[in-house]
């Protein structure tokens, strides 16, 4: 049986090093979008939330406007939950109106591209969004779909024995991302 330990190989982003990422996301998307008229950021639970929020405050910080912040749960769309997980505890979608309008997913990590691809499907439910863009901390590679993110904070090339943990103070207490390695 294979054990599914990790230990920390590095840190890869330190809290100002997540910081000044954040700040040059923030500026890219005000950027290509022409400023941020029509636009929505929706963080996909957990993490992605806690990154669209800050998203929203450097946003505000650079163009002195606010833009609207929905959360995204993507529990049944997901294609990999365990055969165990018969009912997977739900979340409520708290979205603004999305239709029509630019909606910028955020989320930590970006891998095989199953995530996101669930977040498509949950959002199209929801609505019509006139575009939609993707703002990710970390690009890790390994994509098993063709998704490509608009945003990116750090592109990290991994080995499929590696993991990427995104720490921050909202749920974790720290502010780091690290590279793990299965011992």
């Amino acid at each position: 049986m294979k054990s599914n330990q990790f230990q920390e190989k590095s840190v890869i982003l330190d809290e100002a090093a997540m910081r000044r990422a954040l700040t040059r996301i923030a500026h890219e998307i005000i950027e290509r979008n022409k400023g941020i008229d029509d636009s929505v950021l929706v963080g996909i639970r957990t993490r992605g939330i806690y990154l669209a929020n800050r998203l929203a405050e450097r946003i505000l910080q650079i163009e002195g406007q606010s833009i609207p912040v929905g959360e995204l749960d993507i529990t049944l769309y997901r294609d990999d939950l365990p055969e165990s997980d018969k009912k997977p505890t739900i979340k409520e979608s708290n979205l603004p109106d999305i239709n029509r309008k630019k909606v910028i997913l955020v989320d930590d990590v970006l891998y095989t591209g199953r995530t996101v691809r669930a977040a498509l499907d949950a959002l199209m439910d929801k609505g019509r969004p006139e575009m939609i863009q993707l703002a990710v901390l970390i690009d890790r590679g390994h994509r098993e779909l063709p998704i490509r993110p608009d945003f990116v904070g750090k592109n990290v090339p991994t080995s499929k024995s590696e993991i990427i943990t995104v720490e921050l103070k909202e749920i974790d207490d720290e502010e780091r991302v690290a590279i793990k390695e299965m011992i």
